[in-house]
C-alpha cells in the first residue's frame, strides 16, 4: 500500500474550500492509497512531477518508489495549476 502525504501548501489550500470541495479532493486523494497508483497518475510533461486529477482539480505530486510515498505538492483549480 502506498501513503499519501500532504504539503503544508496543499493542507492551507484545503482549509480555504468549501466543505464539499476539500472533501472531494480528500476522497480523490485516498484513493491513491491502494497496491497501484499508477492507474490514476500521469506523468507531467517535461517536468518530475506527476499529475492527478481530481475533478476540476489537478494536484501535482512526487513519487519516493522505494518508501512508497506520494506526496501532494500542489493543488488548484485546472485553469490555474499549470501556470505555477
Amino acid at each position: 500500500m502506498w501513503q499519501v502525504l500532504l504539503s503544508p501548501d496543499v493542507q492551507d489550500f484545503l482549509k480555504k474550500q468549501d466543505k464539499q470541495v476539500e472533501e472531494r479532493i480528500r476522497k480523490g486523494l485516498r484513493k491513491l492509497e491502494c497496491e497501484n497508483p499508477f492507474h490514476f497518475i500521469e506523468h507531467f510533461e517535461n517536468k518530475n512531477y506527476y499529475k492527478y486529477r481530481i475533478g476540476e482539480y489537478r494536484a501535482l505530486i512526487d513519487i519516493d518508489f522505494e518508501n512508497k510515498i506520494i506526496l501532494t505538492r500542489v493543488i488548484d483549480h485546472r485553469s490555474v495549476i499549470y501556470r505555477k
